[in-house]
């Protein structure tokens, strides 16, 4: 089984539903700066990994979902626009 097919297959759980990527990715550093520094007891560590690895989950699979949109618009709308020259910005200008 691919990482792509793990992360799809995941089912998010309920109290991370409203949660925004962002939210998540913060949280997520957070606990793993506390977990990297040392300042959680033992049991308090085994929460946090617990959580960071929820986030993680929760993370994979909102990313997998905005890469399935962005490939949804790169078939359609958006191939168009890249290919009609240097309407795109910096495409002329790389080095």
């Amino acid at each position: 089984m691919t990482k792509k097919q793990s992360t799809a297959n995941l089912a998010v759980p309920a109290h991370l539903e409203g949660l925004s990527f962002e939210d998540a990715m913060a949280e997520l550093n957070k606990l793993v700066n506390c977990m990297e520094a040392g300042e959680l007891p033992l049991e308090a560590s085994v929460s946090a990994y617990q959580r960071g690895s929820e986030l993680v989950k929760y993370c994979a699979s909102q990313l997998e979902k905005v890469e399935q949109q962005v490939k949804v618009l790169e078939a359609g709308m958006l191939k168009p626009f890249a290919d009609s020259g240097n309407q795109g910005g910096n495409q002329g200008n790389e080095e």
